[in-house]
């Protein structure tokens, strides 16, 4: 059943992400890459559900939602995109999606680091963040989600790959992740890679990484 919970906070991430915080009801528990079922409770929204990842921490005492919005069509997110503190979402129950399953490669495109967000969270709490990389791919450097967060928690495991500006910028990889960029950025292919993105970039990824020798058990990815 879902819940209609009050907005507390907006922010803005970057020029079209927001982060949003929700009251959190009592007894309302969830683990790091979970995702929820999430749709406006105003008249003629309601019905409009859309899956988001909780970007916050169960211990956290808040809900949080890190939000992509689409502005260029008139849909949930370009809804979502207008709410304030005081307005309210209807959230569902839990449901898994990604889990960690131990150390290894992150792979996201772009909106696609949402599961991820709370999983890195969860581990740099818990001092467990070891040799995780995650290697993230936008179009331009303004779209780099958490930016400042994941290189303060990541530092030289966090890459950065732009694929449709030029970057004179050291820190970031110009061009699009292939195989031979995988090659090149990963030295062991028997541990556990972590991939989402849209739906392209994850079965592009997949391809490569079982031709590059990955397991197909040690491919977690959002189904």
């Amino acid at each position: 059943m879902a819940k209609s919970l009050e907005i507390k906070e907006v922010e803005n991430v970057t020029h079209d992400v927001i982060q949003l915080r929700l009251e959190k009801p009592d007894g309302y528990s969830f683990t790091p890459g979970q995702a929820t079922e999430v749709s406006i409770d105003k008249d003629g929204w309601r019905d409009e559900k859309r899956p988001f990842t909780f970007t916050s921490l169960n211990e956290d005492p808040y809900l949080e939602f890190v939000i992509k919005v689409y502005l260029d069509h008139d849909g949930v997110t370009e809804q979502i995109g207008k709410l304030k503190a005081g307005d309210s979402l209807l959230v569902d129950e839990p449901w898994g999606t990604i889990e960690y399953k131990g150390e290894g490669v992150f792979i996201a495109g772009g909106a696609g680091v949402t599961p991820f967000i709370a999983i890195f969270r969860d581990l740099h709490k818990r001092g467990e963040l070891g040799n995780n990389k995650l290697i993230f791919s936008n179009k331009s450097e303004k779209d780099i989600i958490l930016k400042d967060e994941f290189e303060k928690m990541l530092g030289d495991h966090f890459i950065n790959v732009i694929t449709d500006e030029p970057t004179d910028n050291h820190i970031y990889l110009d061009g699009f992740i292939d195989k031979d960029f995988l090659k090149d950025q990963i030295q062991d292919f028997s541990q556990s890679f972590y991939v989402c993105g849209p739906g392209p970039f994850n079965k592009a990824m997949m391809s490569y990484l079982k031709d590059l020798g990955a397991s197909p058990d040690a491919l977690v990815f959002e189904e």
